[in-house]
């Protein structure tokens, strides 16, 4: 069976050969943004990108702009063509495949909010997320996949949470009144929610099967600019409404 990706990439490089992307000498480019560039000044210092874990690579493709979250990041210049053929079995070639799926997509007008938001959009992000999910899916259990402070901070006290990630220095915290889970409880987080609230990130990474196997006995809902043209392509929910 191919992967999430591959299946994704064997849906979009059929369509981009026929409207002739894939010969044109147009320079594709990605490469890892800075802090500052990727989103401002958010008013606190506690996001995983500050702490150097990830960064947000960018594509250009023509004038549109994609992004996606790695922790492996570097530059990359080819065709769509050379984009195409990479290998996605590692973060960095995923990475790219994935900033340039968004990138391409948004100059065929096919998605939006391709662009993370900057200085309070974050904030504003996670304050309004409370009543979205309570307007969607109801007063439910969430589980939060990835480590996202200010949604932590707002969802805490409003709905029962639980918040699993992978990185062993988050691991064992706790913010708000809600531990930070690992590898080890992650299948019982999962279990126990109503809602999966997941990073689209896990897109990148290759570990977003982990997430959808849990559908369609109970949504999910995916956040983020990473996995904006994989969700508009899979029929996806995502919340990512101060992006641009």
């Amino acid at each position: 069976m191919p992967s999430i990706l591959e299946s994704l990439r064997n849906q979009v490089v059929p369509a981009w050969h026929k409207q002739g992307l894939m010969d044109d000498p147009v320079s594709v480019t990605a490469g890892p943004l800075s802090v500052e560039q990727a989103i401002g000044n958010p008013g606190r210092s506690d996001f995983p990108i500050q702490k150097g874990k990830e960064k947000l690579m960018e594509a250009c493709f023509r004038h549109a702009r994609g992004q996606a979250f790695t922790d492996s990041y570097g530059t990359f210049s080819g065709t769509l063509a050379q984009v195409a053929a990479l290998p996605l079995d590692g973060n960095f070639q995923r990475a790219v495949f994935v900033s340039v799926l968004n990138a391409v997509l948004r100059w065929q007008q096919c998605v939006t909010n391709t662009v993370h938001c900057k200085d309070c959009g974050p904030k504003d992000c996670a304050r309004d997320l409370p009543a979205h999910i309570i307007r969607r899916y109801g007063r439910c259990r969430v589980t939060l996949a990835g480590m996202q402070p200010a949604m932590i901070e707002s969802l805490a006290g409003v709905l029962p949470l639980r918040v699993v990630d992978l990185d062993p220095d988050n691991i064992g915290q706790e913010r708000r009144g809600v531990g930070i889970e690992g590898a080890d409880t992650a299948q019982d987080a999962l279990a126990w929610a109503d809602l999966l609230l997941v990073t689209g990130t896990t897109l990148a990474n290759n570990s977003i099967g982990d997430f959808l196997q849990h559908t369609p006995q109970k949504p999910v809902l995916f956040y983020g600019t990473t996995i904006a043209g994989a969700a508009q392509l899979m029929g996806w929910q995502r919340y990512c409404p101060r992006s641009s």
